[in-house]
């Protein structure tokens, strides 16, 4: 197991892209959250197995309607918490 968190930079927030985000994750064996970020970002957190984990964000950020919307984006590892389950967009 890994988790990412991803910061997408763009025109992320008021046109669906948490909403798409979390539509998304029914496709991929990830939990997590996604949440708009006061300066206009979204912070993504996917848990799972690597390959899903890469898969689910590769379909948001290259093959997904909101991907043209993303300028840039940062990912990192970071240690996996405990009692995350099903995946939910954060306030």
């Amino acid at each position: 197991m890994i988790a990412t968190n991803v910061i997408f930079e763009g025109r992320v927030q008021g046109v669906g892209f948490r909403y798409t985000v979390k539509e998304l994750a029914r496709g991929f064996e990830v939990r997590g959250w996604v949440r708009n970020l006061a300066d206009g970002s979204v912070e993504l957190l996917a848990v799972g197995e690597p390959a899903e984990v890469r898969d689910f964000i590769h379909e948001i950020a290259v093959e997904s309607a909101v991907a043209r919307n993303i300028q840039s984006r940062h990912s990192r590892e970071v240690p996996v918490p405990e009692g995350i389950s099903g995946f939910r967009i954060e306030k």
